[in-house]
This record gives C-alpha cells, structure tokens and sequence, in this order.
C-alpha cells in the first residue's frame, strides 16, 4: 500500500483511471505531454512529471495507457522513455489494447532491466473507469500480479490473472470479438427492423432492458471448453434448449428478411453455427432444410 503509483497517458480512458487512483494511499504521479489534462491533478495534489523518463524516477508501479503498439513501444523504450531510469523491481502495466506479440516483446526488453511488464488492458469504457467498475485481465508473473492488485482495484471490481504476458491482451481481444460482432449484428438486426416499420431506437430500449437482466452473450460463456458436449453432461439439454429457440427464431427472422428483400448474412451464418458452436450440433428444424442459398429460393 506503500507503494507509489505513476500513470503515463491521460485520455479518454486513461483520465478517469487516473482520477480513481487519487485515493491511492502510496501517492500518484502523472505523465502527459499535453499540460492541459495535466493540470487538474496538479492543482489536486498528484504530482506530475512530463516524460516517461522522470515518471520512473517517482514510482514503483507504472500504470501506460496510450492509444497503439508505436506509442506504447516508444514510452518504454524510446530515448526519454521508463526503462531510461526504472529501477529494477519497478512493474509496467500496459493498459492499450496492443498486439499480444507487442507485450511479449516489451516484457522480454524490461525483464533485461530488471522491470517486469504485464499487459493489463481493461474492458468497461470511460463510465467503467469512472465508477471504479472495470474489468482488467492480466497477464504476467504472478509476483507483479499481486502488486498491481490492490491499486488497480482503485478503478476495476473485476481484476483477473489471465496468464503469462500476451494472455491478458489475448483475452481482451476475445472479449471485443463478441462486442464487435454483437454490433454487426444488431446494425443487421435494425436495418431489417427498419425495413419492417419498426421504431429502431424502440427496439435498441427493448434490446438494452433484456440485455441487462439475461447478461446478453455472456449468459452462454460458462463452460470450461468448447468440445462437443456428450451424453449426460449437466448443459447438453440446457444448451440444446438455447439452439432450438434459437433456430426458430433465427429462420423466422431470415423468412421476414426474404419477403423484405433484406440480406440478413450474419443472421444466415449465425443459423448454420449456432448449434455447432454452442456444442451440440445443429438442430433439425424445417428452416435448416437444404443449403443456405436454397433456404432463400
């Protein structure tokens, strides 16, 4: 608790992460080039460095939340960069969403100076940070995962031991996988809700509301592995249950896309996934008669 924490990058995600650590009982020193960001934690107190070099010189446990894999590189090893004046035993925590072969690499030139990196990258958005509700997936030596535990839980309630460095950016990569995924498709989902008549900003209140009380996605994201469920398992009806209502719906929806001359192609491919990969094969219902394209004559 004694320990002092730096921030380096005070953006949109950065600042409110930042803000969170104040309460931090070791103190807090900031570092951004850009004096007008700096300048309120100033005026409160944190003390305030402008280059990674010095930031080094104040803390033991650096958090870095820039914006892409240059940024971040040129931060830590770059000529007025961390490693310039990080003592060993120092933790660097990169919070952007980079390339996980990026942490890798970065870790392998701090582990040269003693310093041990660790990708930590959050998923929550600037109101998680604000609320101090973020989730943050870590991943590095189990040693720096115990130090960067109690600051960080400053600004996350959900804060988990990935792996070994590259695991927490390969987490966090799966995890916008179903964000971005889930947007296509309900860009898919409001075009052919427009098309029909329909209210799309009623629909996104409807979507919202029963999101919030079935968990969305995540609600199927609790089994251990992926391989096919055999006979007996706890989920094989459960998770069967899923796929049927889930292919009714599915090919009602592509049957209302038809008669509106909607192309629904995420809709198409979710129908011909769904059961696969929910691990329990595809159903049988009439809709999954025939290929895909004789399933639109």
């Amino acid at each position: 608790m004694n320990e002092r924490i730096g921030f380096l990058g005070l953006g949109a995600m950065g600042a409110p992460m930042a803000e969170r650590l104040r309460q931090w009982p070791g103190g807090l020193t900031v570092c951004d080039i850009r004096t007008e960001v700096v300048e309120p934690f100033r005026s409160s107190g944190a003390a305030a460095v402008a280059s990674g070099a010095a930031l080094a010189e104040h803390a033991t446990i650096i958090s870095v939340a820039v914006v892409h894999d240059e940024q971040v590189r040129e931060v830590i090893t770059g000529p007025d960069g961390l490693l310039r004046s990080a003592a060993p035993g120092t933790v660097i925590a990169v919070h952007s969403t980079i390339s996980d072969r990026t942490a890798v690499e970065l870790a392998a030139i701090c582990g040269r100076y003693g310093v041990d990196l660790v990708d930590a990258p959050v998923s929550g958005g600037a109101p998680g940070a604000k609320r101090g509700a973020l989730a943050v997936m870590i991943g590095g030596s189990t040693a720096a995962f115990e130090r960067v535990r109690a600051p960080f839980g400053c600004f996350a309630d959900l804060i988990v031991h990935a792996g070994a460095v590259g695991a927490g950016t390969r987490m966090k990569l799966a995890r916008n996988l179903v964000h971005f995924v889930s947007f296509a498709a309900a860009a898919e989902a409001q075009r052919l809700a427009e098309a029909a008549g329909l209210d799309i900003t009623t629909l996104g209140k409807v979507v919202r509301h029963s999101d919030a009380v079935t968990g969305g996605p995540g609600a199927i994201m609790l089994r251990d592995h992926t391989a096919p469920i055999e006979d007996g398992d706890f989920w094989l009806p459960i998770l069967r249950h899923v796929r049927d209502l889930g292919e009714k719906d599915l090919g009602l929806a592509m049957a209302l896309g038809k008669r509106l001359d909607i192309p629904l192609p995420l809709t198409e491919l979710a129908l011909d996934r769904l059961g696969p990969g929910l691990g329990v094969g595809p159903g049988t219902p009439p809709q999954r008669k025939g290929s895909p394209h004789e399933r639109h004559r």
